[in-house]
């Protein structure tokens, strides 16, 4: 848990003073992005990782964003999953996606300075994902992305069709708000090079079906680490 009492400026870590894995604060030009980092011994790559709607409960704590993170870790990278303004202990409020995105640059430059040496990668759920794959299409320094649970219905993913990042989309099947034929469509029109995985029997927050979630999460990793 993190402590009731305010951390102060100087408390916030520098990439450099930070300890192995742990909650952190990113200094931001709001205040501060409450964050959780987590490092292999020896990482591969390093990604950050965004969560759903703010307006609907969406943090880093959320199962689908620990799962991924989860299976990332495990697959050798170092792992940012991060609050958005307004959230948890993040500074800030909530800003229609623009400034989300701010926060999104934020944590990648904080990721990038903490590991110079690595290729960066850029995932995202949701809103989260909608955020993250935006950030990540444009930012020279993202070389590979992971979008979960895309919202076809409420938002354009049609960035990247030009996009010739490699691209992992995990989606369930029954997405309230774009299923397996709508995901198909979206990603068939995608640039290569991209891969899908569909859950059967999901919804969008994939209740009950998170093990599988996870499994495809493991895949979807390992295909990236292969391009």
């Amino acid at each position: 848990m993190l402590s009731s009492r305010p951390m102060l400026s100087s408390e916030r870590l520098s990439p450099e003073a930070l300890p192995p894995s742990g909650r952190i604060v990113i200094p931001v030009a709001h205040g501060g992005l409450e964050a959780v980092l987590r490092e292999p011994a020896a990482p591969v790559a390093a990604v950050v990782v965004c969560h759903p709607h703010p307006l609907g409960g969406g943090t880093m704590n959320n199962n689908v964003v620990y799962r991924a993170a989860k299976a990332l870790v495990e697959g050798g990278l170092a792992t940012l999953r991060f609050n958005f303004r307004g959230v948890g202990a993040s500074t800030g409020r909530y800003d229609e996606g623009v400034g989300e995105e701010d926060d999104a640059r934020d944590a990648l430059a904080f990721l990038r300075a903490r590991h110079p040496t690595l290729p960066i990668w850029m995932a995202g759920f949701s809103f989260g994902a909608r955020v993250g794959l935006t950030v990540g299409a444009r930012e020279p320094s993202v070389v590979k992305l992971l979008g979960i649970g895309l919202a076809l219905k409420m938002f354009d993913y049609r960035f990247l069709d030009g996009c010739n990042k490699p691209k992992a989309v995990i989606q369930a099947a029954d997405d309230e708000y774009g299923g397996r034929a709508a995901i198909e469509a979206a990603v068939r029109e995608m640039a290569e090079p991209k891969r899908l995985w569909i859950i059967d029997g999901a919804t969008h927050l994939f209740p009950g079906h998170l093990d599988p979630f996870e499994a495809a999460a493991r895949e979807a990793v390992a295909y990236l680490r292969a391009q």
